[in-house]
């Protein structure tokens, strides 16, 4: 059976389901959300997709899954990929995964979307530039924890690395300069240097080129 992925390609949180998934070598296609169009916000989406009115959501038979954190786990159980080596490693992958979903993801995404999918007359420009504080020490510590390490965790690429990279392969401006963090620029060219790697314009569908 085909795994499902309601996503849309400027998501960054739908991004780090859909990677995953594409090198697990699970059979799976992707279901386009048009959130710029407003069916996250139907109640037709609420009550059939997702309650929380929300993308990415994973359907595998039975299975329904929202949040790409819990994705990214149910897609490791089912690999065998990407979730760790041991109980350690897993424990370790989740505490990178939820500290991306609080500090990096969070910031990066609502940072991103205000610059660029705003009117430049409805951007807050005291938010971002706060946003893009908190952000820099983000970076700053991600790319210290890659010294000498070539993935977050382990000696794989794991959902730890999935989660953490989901915002930072995009070409629009929110502040984030890999070349300032040599660390994290080698490892995102890691990523992508692993077969079957897709940017997520060509993962998912969906672009702002769309609705040029």
């Amino acid at each position: 059976m085909t795994i499902k992925l309601y996503c849309f390609g400027e998501s960054g949180n739908a991004y780090k389901a859909a990677l995953p998934l594409e090198l697990s070598g699970l059979a799976w296609e992707p279901v386009k959300v048009d959130f710029f169009g407003g069916e996250t916000r139907t109640p037709e989406y609420r009550a059939s997709v997702n309650e929380l009115g929300e993308a990415p959501v994973m359907i595998d038979g039975d299975v329904r899954l929202t949040q790409s954190g819990v994705i990214q786990d149910y897609v490791a159980e089912k690999s065998g990929k990407f979730g760790g080596k041991n109980a350690a490693e897993r424990r370790e992958i989740m505490r990178w995964v939820l500290w991306d979903n609080h500090k990096l993801s969070s910031m990066a995404g609502m940072t991103r979307f205000l610059m660029n999918f705003l009117p430049a007359d409805k951007q807050p420009k005291e938010v971002i530039a706060f946003n893009q504080g908190r952000l820099a020490a983000a970076y700053g510590l991600l790319d210290n924890h890659l010294a000498g390490r070539k993935w977050i965790v382990g000696d794989t690429m794991t959902n730890a690395d999935f989660s953490c990279c989901g915002y930072l392969y995009y070409p629009e401006p929110f502040g984030f300069d890999r070349s300032a963090h040599p660390n994290i620029d080698a490892w995102l060219t890691r990523i992508s240097e692993t077969p079957g790697w897709k940017s997520p314009y060509d993962l998912m569908p969906g672009s702002p080129a769309d609705r040029a």
